[in-house]
């Protein structure tokens, strides 16, 4: 870091000197760079953690939906083999009530032309 800002400088012209040659003013440094990355890594592991836990409520939630799926789909095999005498019995008369009614077809009546 400090010799980046020493080539800065020799390329500007402003000489060798940086501010961080004083101990003082390098331990300041330090202690801000410190900071400033101990600030990011907070930064990440909250970031990280927000995304576990939005993981884990989208997994619950598919999991809450995938049974309530099944229920729902135990529930409509029951109600469709409870209604399975009904549906055959009304096929059956129906089929066996369609030889009475076949007519013959028959075109509609002629209407007089009236003026």
């Amino acid at each position: 870091m400090i010799e980046e800002k020493r080539k800065k400088n020799r390329k500007a012209g402003k000489g060798d000197k940086v501010e961080e040659d004083d101990p003082v003013k390098l331990k300041h440094a330090v202690y801000v760079m410190t900071m400033k990355l101990f600030a990011d890594m907070e930064r990440k592991r909250r970031q990280q953690e927000d995304r576990d836990q939005e993981e884990r409520k989208r997994k619950r939630e598919a999991e809450l939906e995938e049974i309530e799926k099944a229920k729902m789909e135990k529930e409509w095999q029951k109600n469709y083999e409870e209604s399975r005498e009904n549906r055959v019995t009304s096929w059956k008369s129906f089929q066996t009530g369609k030889g009475k009614k076949s007519k013959l077809y028959r075109p509609p009546k002629t209407k007089a032309e009236t003026r």
